[in-house]
């Protein structure tokens, strides 16, 4: 069997004595956490930058993980029902901004296929506009799928999205190719992502505030003169994921008098960025005659 990373010295050339030396003061890690230490050794000397570090890190991390680890969970997916009609569904994709969404048929565990939001468009220029027929392949995978092997099958199949389903075939969550690639390079920033020396709290031209999700509770109460309580959780995220018993998802709407919340940004796992406003104060009414 030819070996597929040949040496570029051959094998029957005997070792000098600077070559088994050089082994015996330095020898080659033999395991992966002496490969990580040898590497992070190489940036605390500044021959990789941080940012390299942290991308091989993740390789190492995604071949570790698996489908279960990162998944957006079956209750927080956005779905399409196909009993639905367009009309319907478009503001509720439009609300939540993503470019593509499951599509169920009576039950959300029967997923038939993938709308992709771009495909909509024949909506309004063909009248015998079918759903059915405008729906992408859905591609469903185990719970224990590994995520180097998931990144390889999106690649090789030129997918974005998976459905994850447990052991009794029922939809357990969703995994994107995004998902997966923000395990190796980190969060992929969008247009609502704070600069690392941005303040956690950023009033905003058009009226209200961006609020960073691990603004501490404390932090938000000076900013804001509002008395939320602290005690069971320390952020603001912390605080609408307690209160609604769920991490709050992109586009989802909270209120906790006197602060109206909107999630701008957010993953299976915590609140990352919020669109902060206050309640309207009410009107005076005016009696006649006072």
């Amino acid at each position: 069997m030819n070996d597929p990373y040949p040496s570029s010295k051959p094998a029957d050339r005997p070792r000098s004595l600077l070559e088994r030396l050089s082994d015996f003061i330095s020898p080659e890690p033999e395991s992966r956490s002496e490969l990580l230490e040898v590497l992070q050794d190489a940036h605390a000397r500044n021959l990789i930058d941080a940012d390299s570090l942290s991308m091989i890190e993740g390789v190492f991390q995604v071949s570790e993980l698996t489908a279960r680890d990162i998944m957006v969970p079956r209750a927080q997916i956005d779905m399409v029902n196909i009993a639905d009609a367009p009309e319907a569904f478009i503001p509720f994709m439009q609300q939540t901004a993503h470019s593509r969404f499951p599509v169920y048929e009576g039950s959300r565990d029967n997923v038939i296929g993938i709308l992709l939001a771009k495909d909509l468009l024949r909506y309004f220029t063909d009248e015998h506009f079918d759903l059915r027929e405008a729906l992408r392949p859905a591609v469903f995978i185990p719970e224990s799928k590994r995520l180097n092997i998931l990144l390889r099958d999106f690649r090789i199949n030129r997918n974005h999205i998976a459905m994850v389903v447990d052991e009794y075939g029922g939809v357990a969550g969703l995994v994107t190719i995004e998902d997966v690639l923000e395990q190796i390079v980190g969060d992929i920033e969008d247009e609502y992502d704070l600069d690392e020396d941005e303040d956690n709290i950023v009033p905003l031209p058009g009226g209200g505030w961006r609020v960073h999700g691990l603004t501490e509770i404390e932090q938000f109460n000076e900013t804001f003169g509002t008395q939320f309580s602290d005690d069971d959780v320390d952020t603001v995220g912390g605080l609408l994921t307690t209160h609604l018993g769920h991490v709050p998802h992109r586009g989802e709407v909270v209120t906790l008098p006197p602060m109206h919340f909107e999630v701008l940004r957010a993953d299976a796992r915590q609140v990352h960025l919020l669109l902060v406003q206050r309640e309207p104060e009410p009107a005076a009414v005016s009696v006649a005659g006072a």
